[in-house]
């Protein structure tokens, strides 16, 4: 899933740097808040990828303690 954030957040930045020359001309149009919005979700996909990232870790972290518990079945653990 990290990689899916990364992408989104930016995009969120892409959209943001695309609206940045013509932050006047939406204003205008009404449309003044399209750059604080590209803004934001580059900012809340920040914490997103964090929590995303620390879950990650400690799933492989859970797996590789079940692993190590887990009573070997292979033939080098019969002899």
């Amino acid at each position: 899933m990290v990689p899916f954030a990364i992408v989104g957040i930016a995009l969120w930045i892409i959209a943001a740097l695309i609206m940045l020359p013509f932050r006047d001309e939406l204003a205008r149009n009404g449309h003044g808040s399209w750059f604080g919005i590209a803004i934001a979700g580059a900012l809340w996909g920040i914490p997103g990828l964090l929590t995303m990232v620390v879950h990650d870790r400690n799933r492989r972290r859970r797996r590789e303690r079940a692993a190590a518990e887990s009573p070997r079945t292979d033939a080098a653990a019969a002899s």
